[in-house]
């Protein structure tokens, strides 16, 4: 009767060592991930630079009968406003 009580700690030890060994190898794949992206995000500023660098944007040139676009216009609105 004794052995089941200890059985099943040892189950659970081994589960729950199981478990941080797991989300020990999720987190460092999760870091690995991070620093590839943020390393990607700054090759293509780079790359993205050196294009703009090469052919700069051509404003004047504007297809016929088109008439240059204006910005939309943004105001302040309060938050006290939108709580009605």
């Amino acid at each position: 009767m004794l052995s089941l009580p200890w059985f099943l700690a040892g189950v659970g030890a081994l589960l729950t060592l199981a478990a941080i060994a797991w989300a020990r190898h999720v987190s460092r794949r999760l870091e690995r991930l991070a620093q590839s992206y943020w390393e990607l995000r700054y090759e293509y500023g780079q790359l993205n630079a050196r294009v703009g660098r090469l052919e700069p944007p051509d404003e004047t040139a504007a297809p016929e009968g088109s008439e240059p676009r204006e910005r939309p216009k943004t105001s302040f609105v309060p938050l006290s406003s939108l709580r009605k």
